[in-house]
């Protein structure tokens, strides 16, 4: 897959997740990395964890894509959301992919990084 040219997004949340939950997140985790994985646009998806920190690195070939995965995952995110506190969010991509998402993500207040220069190889 390539992506258009300027159009890649990505999403970069961090959630803490109490000690006692860890396992049934672990859980929720593995269900929204099913989800995702057929979804086409979907770059890239994946979980890190240190302590009771969770990160999740996922790249969008645009905003739409994004969008679409958050209908996908909705159901278990909510569920997910339940345990874990969201410690802090960022979005980067191109100015106008950013714009399309600010509504849909403002509940988040997420930090807004705006593509300066540089390149994907997908």
């Amino acid at each position: 897959m390539t992506t258009k040219s300027g159009s890649f997004v990505s999403i970069h949340p961090y959630f803490r997740v109490p000690p006692e939950r860890r396992l049934e997140a672990g859980e929720l985790l593995r269900q929204m990395v099913a989800r995702s994985s057929a979804e086409p646009a979907n770059l890239f998806y994946e979980f890190t964890i240190q302590g009771d920190v969770v990160f999740c690195r996922e790249g969008y070939a645009d905003a739409d894509a994004l969008l679409s995965h958050l209908e996908n995952v909705g159901p278990v995110l909510g569920e997910f959301l339940k345990m874990a506190a969201v410690l802090r969010v960022e979005v980067h991509g191109p100015a106008a992919e950013l714009e399309k998402l600010k509504s849909a993500l403002a509940h988040l207040r997420p930090e807004w990084f705006e593509l300066e220069c540089g390149f994907t190889r997908v």
